[in-house]
């Protein structure tokens, strides 16, 4: 039963990122907007490249919606409320995600397309750039949890959330996790005006939906993984003399983090892999590291 929630969440979280980001970019409020577009993937042909790797070209869009999935198996929205509640739950979602550039990689060869290859090679060069500014705020959580479960990583912030206890930390993975889903600024290799779409160049038609469906969940769920890192999960507190149940404080704190990963990188200029990759190294993983010695001192000093 909480299989066919939690994938019934995704979907309507999809559907309602979709609704965003058509309100951003155009500035209508369609609610019905991305209905009509996924009728028109199913009518519209599906044109297959002239010579394809045909089983990169048909694996990539559904592995990088299996692996936006498989991550969200393991984040809770309620303590009862979970797939799966994994012993190394916090590290799965890392693993999982990884699978995000192989799907890239796959979109990018598969179709033997010199945009859709480049498109894919730089994901590759971000992916080596953010790929630690992801485990290492992840690790520094743990620390404080003294667990790799996802639900004791939400009850270890029932006095103080994370974002408070280790802000350093969460700036951290949460521009991680824009660069993971290639929103703007981090989205070089599905540039439209230089790579006319990068690595989705080369769908069309339910190939193509299926390529952006998987892009828009993998939204929700590193939007939910950053509720369950940082800002305390289910919990809540009295809105108004009323308390909201468990499940409705993630949808909304969910809903919060995906309009602000959606709006921040609308106002600053693209950001190009070599020196998305310079900064992370130079900057980031100094700060990271920083991060785990400021949250090891708190928990030795204020266990």
């Amino acid at each position: 039963m909480n299989t066919l929630v939690i994938l019934f969440f995704l979907l309507l979280g999809a559907y309602f990122v979709a609704v965003l980001e058509n309100w951003i970019s155009k500035g209508r409020f369609q609610l019905s907007a991305p209905l009509y577009a996924a009728v028109a993937f199913l009518g519209r042909e599906s044109f297959i490249p002239r010579k394809p790797d045909q089983i990169f070209y048909e694996v990539g869009p559904v592995l990088l919606l299996l692996s936006a999935v498989l991550a969200a198996a393991v984040i809770p929205l309620t303590p009862d409320l979970i797939i799966t509640d994994l012993a190394t739950g916090a590290l799965f979602i890392n693993a999982a995600l990884v699978y995000v550039l192989v799907a890239l990689l796959m979109a990018g060869w598969g179709p033997d397309g010199a945009y859709a290859m480049i498109g894919g090679w730089r994901f590759l060069g971000q992916l080596i750039a953010y790929a630690m500014l992801i485990v290492m705020p992840i690790t520094a959580v743990a620390m404080r949890a003294e667990s790799l479960l996802t639900t004791q990583i939400v009850t270890s912030q029932l006095s103080l959330w994370n974002i408070a206890y280790q802000p350093l930390g969460f700036a951290l993975f949460f521009v991680a996790s824009m660069a993971l889903a290639f929103l703007p600024p981090f989205n070089m290799m599905i540039a439209k005006g230089e790579l006319a779409g990068g690595v989705e160049a080369e769908y069309s038609g339910m190939r193509l939906g299926i390529f952006r469906l998987g892009r828009l969940v993998l939204i929700v769920t590193l939007a939910a993984a950053t509720v369950i890192f940082y800002l305390g999960g289910w919990q809540g507190f009295y809105l108004f003399g009323f308390e909201l149940p468990p499940w409705a404080w993630s949808t909304v704190k969910i809903l919060i983090v995906t309009m602000a990963m959606l709006l921040i990188g609308r106002y600053m200029p693209r950001i190009r892999e070599t020196h998305l990759l310079s900064w992370c190294w130079m900057i980031g993983i100094p700060l990271a590291l920083l991060n785990i010695f400021v949250v090891g001192v708190l928990v030795l000093e204020f266990p």
